[in-house]
C-alpha cells in the first residue's frame, strides 16, 4: 500500500490547483486521474489541425482570475476578447441595422438591471424567468443568451438568487494556443497517475484509503473534484461511509447544464465577410433555440457554433453527424449557400453529456438551491475530505477560475487537518 499526505482525485483545474498548493506546502501529493490527460472539462483539441477548445474558452473576470498571472508567467499571450470582439446579429437573413442593435443592447441591460434589483430586494427564490421581460422584440434572444448560451440551461430552471450571486464582471481574456493547452502546462511536473479511476474511497478513519485498478493508496487527507452529476448519482465513486445526505442533496441541486460545440475549419480563403474575433447570433422567437458562433479567433481559420440548454442535450443525443448537419443548416440560414463551400467537411463535435466522467458542462443552481454551493464546499471529517470544483465557488461558479480557487481552498482545509 502506497502512502501520501494529500490525495487529489481528478486532474482538472481544481485538482491541479490543489496539487500545486500541497506541493508548495512541502507535502507528499498524489493525483489520481481517470482520464489519460489533465484538464478535465478544459481541453484543446487539434483534430482540425489547429487549437479548438472543446470545453472552456475564456478567462472570465480577469481582474480577479488567478489564472491570468499564471498564464502571463508562462509567457502565454492573452487577448482582451471584449475589445477584440466584433458582434454581428442577423434578423432573418440580413444583418441587424444600428437601431436594431441599440434595441438589443437595451434589452440586455434591462434584464441585467431587473436581476440586480431583485437581488437587492431579496425575498424568496424564484426562477430567473419570473423577472425576465417578455413580449419585446429582443426579449427571447436576451433570455436565451443568459440562459442556454451562458448558463447552459433555460432561465425557467435557474435560481434567481444564484444567478445574481454568480453574475460575472470584468474582462474576458483568450489565451493563445487554447485554454486546454494552458491548463496542461500548469499540470506539468505534478505527480499525476493517469487512467487511475478511484472506485472506492474509505474516508471514515484517521487515514483515507483509495482503491481502484491502480491498487491501493492511503492518504492523510483527500481533495475530491468529481462533478456534481457524479456526486449526485453515486455510481462513479463509492464513498465509505456514504457522503452525508445534505451533501448529496446539494450536488443534486447543482446540476450540470448542456452545451454542444461544433468546430469547422475554413476550406479556403472565404471568411464569410466576418472579421477576426467575430461573434455571430440572430434574433429568435420565443421557444426557438439560439445558436451563437465565434469566427476566426486569433486569426485562425476556425468557426465555432455553440448551442446550449435542452436543445443542445437533444442534439448531442442525436449524434455527431446530426449536430454537424444542424449547424450547417444554421450557417446557410445566415450566409446562404456560400457557407457550405466556405467550410470544410469533417467538423469536430463536443460530447460532454455523453462523457461518463462529466455528464454535463458546468453547474447551475435549481430554484431554492442557491445555498447548495456552500454546503458542497464545506470540509468533511474536520478537513480530511474536501470537495472542490467550479460548483463549490460562491461567485465564480461555472468558470475555470472558480474551480481553481475552490481547489486551493480545499487544499488549505485539507492541509490544516494534517499533523505538522
Amino acid at each position: 500500500m502506497q502512502e501520501c499526505d494529500l490525495l487529489v482525485i481528478g486532474a482538472g483545474a481544481a485538482g491541479i490547483a490543489a496539487a500545486r498548493a500541497g506541493l508548495a506546502a512541502g507535502r507528499r501529493v498524489q493525483v489520481l486521474e481517470a482520464r489519460p490527460r489533465p484538464g478535465g472539462r478544459v481541453v484543446t483539441d487539434h483534430r482540425l489541425g489547429l487549437p479548438f477548445d472543446l470545453g472552456a474558452v475564456w478567462l472570465h473576470a480577469a481582474e480577479r482570475n488567478p489564472l491570468v498571472p499564471l498564464a502571463r508567467g508562462l509567457g502565454v499571450a492573452l487577448v482582451d476578447a471584449d475589445r477584440a470582439r466584433r458582434e454581428v446579429t442577423f434578423v432573418g437573413d440580413r444583418r441587424a441595422d444600428a437601431a436594431e442593435a441599440a434595441e438589443y443592447d437595451a434589452a440586455f441591460a434591462r434584464l441585467e438591471a431587473l436581476a440586480a434589483e431583485a437581488a437587492v430586494a431579496g425575498g424568496p427564490d424564484r426562477p430567473v424567468a419570473a423577472i425576465a421581460p417578455r413580449g419585446g422584440t429582443w426579449d427571447a434572444s436576451v433570455a436565451a443568451w443568459h440562459g442556454s448560451v451562458i448558463a447552459g440551461w433555460e432561465l425557467e430552471g435557474i435560481s434567481l438568487h444564484d444567478f445574481a450571486a454568480t453574475s460575472l464582471e470584468g474582462r474576458n481574456l483568450l489565451p493563445a494556443g487554447g485554454f486546454g493547452t494552458l491548463l496542461a502546462r500548469l499540470a506539468d511536473g505534478l505527480p499525476i497517475g493517469f487512467g487511475a479511476k478511484v472506485d472506492r474511497l474509505a474516508w471514515g478513519g484517521g487515514w483515507a484509503v483509495a482503491e481502484g485498478a491502480f491498487g491501493t493508496l492511503r492518504a492523510r487527507a483527500v481533495v475530491c473534484t468529481l462533478p456534481t452529476t457524479l456526486l449526485a448519482a453515486g455510481d462513479a465513486l463509492r464513498f465509505d461511509p456514504p457522503l452525508p445526505d445534505a451533501v448529496v442533496a446539494a450536488a443534486a441541486g447543482l446540476p450540470m447544464g448542456a452545451v454542444l460545440k461544433v468546430g469547422f475549419r475554413a476550406a479556403g480563403e472565404d471568411r464569410l465577410d466576418l472579421p477576426d474575433f467575430c461573434s455571430v447570433d440572430r434574433r429568435i422567437e420565443p421557444g426557438e433555440p439560439m445558436v451563437t458562433m465565434t469566427a476566426w479567433q486569433h486569426g485562425l481559420p476556425l468557426l465555432t457554433c455553440w448551442l446550449g440548454g435542452a436543445a443542445a442535450a437533444a442534439l448531442e443525443a442525436a449524434g455527431d453527424a446530426a449536430a454537424e448537419a444542424y449547424m450547417q443548416d444554421e450557417l446557410a440560414r445566415r450566409f446562404g449557400g456560400r457557407a457550405r463551400a466556405a467550410l470544410a467537411p469533417g467538423a469536430v463535435v463536443s460530447d460532454w453529456l455523453r462523457d461518463p466522467l462529466a455528464r454535463g458542462v458546468y453547474s447551475h443552481a435549481r430554484v431554492g438551491q442557491a445555498g447548495a454551493r456552500a454546503v458542497l464546499a464545506r470540509p468533511l471529517a474536520e478537513g480530511r475530505l474536501c470537495l472542490a470544483g467550479e460548483a463549490c465557488h460562491a461567485s465564480l461558479a461555472g468558470t475555470v477560475a472558480g474551480a481553481w480557487l475552490s481547489g486551493e481552498a480545499a487544499a488549505a482545509a485539507a492541509l490544516a487537518a494534517m499533523p505538522a
